[in-house]
């Protein structure tokens, strides 16, 4: 995956000085109140680029931030709390019960006809 990374990176890099080469050419772009600039193209066309895709990339790195500590606290919520005593004691059973309520229940059970 990262030779594809940088794959991509390299022949972007070459596809930009390709298109510098062949278009270095002077503009000249008219601001307000009739100042002029003049600039070369591929300067104008990449700042052109990058005004609009920094602020939306800008946006889109914030909104993955919040996502990720959204999700980070959801699942420290959702983890179960434990204490290191749980680890130590011993399940608890049911106490024993007199043996006389033992019969009564199994009496109750019965009913009168079996008494």
């Amino acid at each position: 995956m990262q030779f594809l990374k940088t794959l991509f990176w390299v022949a972007l890099a070459v596809a930009l000085v390709v298109f510098s080469a062949n278009n270095w050419e002077p503009v000249s772009i008219g601001l307000w109140g009739g100042l002029r600039m003049d600039t070369k193209l591929p300067v104008l066309v990449i700042g052109a680029f990058l005004v609009g895709f920094l602020p939306l990339y800008l946006v889109y790195r914030t909104m993955l931030w919040r996502m990720r500590r959204r999700i980070a606290t959801l699942e420290a919520a959702n983890r179960p709390v434990t204490t290191h005593y749980e680890h130590e004691t011993a399940p608890v059973s049911e106490p024993a019960r007199p043996a006389s309520t033992i019969d009564r229940e199994t009496d109750i059970q019965r009913g009168p006809a079996a008494i």
